[in-house]
């Protein structure tokens, strides 16, 4: 039982959550202490910053919640579709977000909010190019989805029901990559503070590359 994925979606589903935990954790570190690749929480915030009239805070949290929304629109506007295929502008989408992510480093180190702004974009970018695929909810910038189907899972195995192996693998793959993209996230600002910020957007450059070159070899095969 399960959805059939094929290997370029497991590699770049773990790859990008990932990169997302890396993002995350460099901003929530940062001068703001603003989480970047996911909006509940930034949600949540803006509706005490507007309970409190705390101007400064609620223009800054909308600024995050539309940069997001922007870099999610750019999505669409590339890839044009919310349905993984092979050949869809994945490559484009990832270059994008590679240079989204340079951009965002010199505006951290002045303590611009833009540079947040930039990397919440960034983000947006990400989780919309990876929608859904066979049925399944494919999302690398936030992992609550996928505890979720961990829950639902484990509820079916109580209840002797089938499991969908390959689904609840994948969950917990990009849950475990989220986690390790905070760890390392959160070691490299450690010692490189915004510089943090060259790994993902290196990461995410290389894995266009990546998507391009694996892309043109499986065409050449087909031929």
């Amino acid at each position: 039982m399960g959805i059939q994925l094929p290997r370029w979606v497991w590699v770049g589903a773990v790859t990008l959550s990932c990169v997302a935990g890396m993002i995350n954790v460099v901003g929530y570190l940062g001068f703001e202490h603003q989480g970047l690749s996911h909006l509940t929480g930034t949600t949540s915030l803006l509706g005490v910053a507007l309970s409190e009239d705390d101007v400064p805070s609620i223009r800054q949290l909308w600024g995050v919640l539309i940069a997001f929304s922007l870099g999610a629109m750019l999505s669409g506007i590339i890839i044009q579709d919310s349905t993984l295929t092979l050949g869809r502008r994945y490559g484009v989408a990832l270059a994008l977000e590679s240079l989204l992510l340079f951009a965002s480093i010199p505006l951290f180190k002045q303590q611009q909010i833009w540079g947040a702004l930039v990397a919440a974009m960034a983000c947006g970018l990400q989780n919309a190019m990876a929608t859904t695929f066979s049925g399944a909810a494919i999302r690398t910038t936030h992992v609550s989805g996928m505890f979720t189907d961990l829950g639902i899972g484990l509820g079916h195995l109580l209840r002797g029901m089938p499991l969908q192996i390959r689904r609840l693998t994948l969950s917990g793959l990009i849950i475990t990559g989220f986690l390790a993209g905070g760890i390392v996230g959160a070691w490299l600002f450690e010692r490189m503070h915004y510089d943090a910020l060259l790994a993902p957007a290196a990461l995410t450059g290389l894995t266009g590359i990546g998507y391009v070159i694996y892309r043109q070899w499986t065409l050449l095969r087909r031929h």
